[in-house]
C-alpha cells in the first residue's frame, strides 16, 4: 500500500484530502507544520507528498528545497497563492504537479495515481475489500461490506490511531486528541472506549485485531 504525507495546516482540509485518499487504499500521514513534517521524513520514506506552500514553523518552499536536496520523492504542491511566479516557482523547485486552492480532492487522487503508476509502474492496489475505512464524515468505520456506526468519541480516538499507524499512543495523548475541552479524564475512561471500539472492529473482521494495547505504553493500530 503506498503511503501519503500530508503537509496542510488546514485542519478541516487535511482531514477531507485523508478520507478521500483512504477511500482510495492509501496509507495517510497527516502534518500540519512545516518543522514537524521535517522531522518525520528523517525517519520515514512516503511515496508521495502532498505539501501546502504556506505552513507554520517551515513554509512549503523551504521544505520542498530541503526533500529535494536528497529526495526524489513525488512532491504536488497545494496553495491559496495563484500568482504565476508561484506556479512557476513551486514547479522550479522540483515539484511533481501543483494544484490552487480550492481544488477537487477527486482530482488530487487521480493525479497522485498518475504520478504512483508513473514512478511505480509495477503496484498493485489491493481490492477493497481487504481494508478497513474510516469516514470521518459519517461517524462509520467499514470492511468489505459490512460498516458499524461509531460514537464521537470512538471516532476521534480511531482516527487519532490510524493516523499514527503502527506508532504507540499513550493515553494521555488520546486523551489530547479526543477531549479539546481540557477536561480531566482517567485512563479507565480510555480504556473502556478502546474495549467498546474493539468489540465493532472484531465484529467487522473477526479475523485481524487492530489495536493491540502495550503494557505501560499505551496503544497502536495495526492495519494488518
Amino acid at each position: 500500500m503506498a503511503q501519503i504525507l500530508i503537509v496542510e495546516d488546514e485542519e478541516r482540509l487535511a482531514a477531507l484530502e485523508r478520507d478521500y485518499f483512504k477511500q482510495a487504499h492509501y496509507d495517510v500521514v497527516v502534518q500540519h507544520r512545516g518543522d514537524d513534517a521535517e522531522q518525520w521524513l528523517k525517519h520515514n520514506q512516503p511515496d508521495l507528498i502532498v505539501l501546502d506552500l504556506m505552513l507554520p514553523g517551515l513554509d512549503g518552499i523551504s521544505l520542498c528545497k530541503k526533500i529535494r536536496a536528497n529526495s526524489s520523492v513525488p512532491i504536488i504542491m497545494t496553495t491559496a497563492k495563484v500568482e504565476e511566479i508561484d506556479r512557476l516557482l513551486g514547479l522550479e523547485l522540483g515539484a511533481d504537479d501543483y494544484l490552487c486552492k480550492p481544488f477537487s480532492l477527486r482530482e488530487l487522487v487521480a493525479r497522485t495515481k498518475v504520478i504512483l503508476k508513473r514512478v511505480q509502474p509495477n503496484e498493485i492496489e489491493p481490492p477493497p475489500k481487504t481494508k478497513l475505512w474510516l469516514n470521518t464524515q459519517t461517524a462509520q468505520v467499514s470492511f468489505a461490506e459490512k460498516a458499524s456506526e461509531l460514537t464521537i468519541v470512538e471516532l476521534n480516538l480511531l482516527s487519532a490511531l490510524m493516523d499514527r499507524s503502527g506508532h504507540i499512543l499513550s493515553r494521555d495523548q488520546l486523551i489530547d486528541r479526543i477531549y479539546k475541552d481540557q477536561r480531566v479524564v482517567s485512563d479507565r475512561t480510555i480504556d473502556s472506549h478502546i474495549k467498546k471500539l474493539r468489540k465493532k472492529l472484531n465484529e467487522l473482521d473477526p479475523e485481524h485485531d487492530y489495536i493491540h494495547s502495550v503494557y505501560g505504553a499505551g496503544y497502536r493500530f495495526d492495519p494488518k
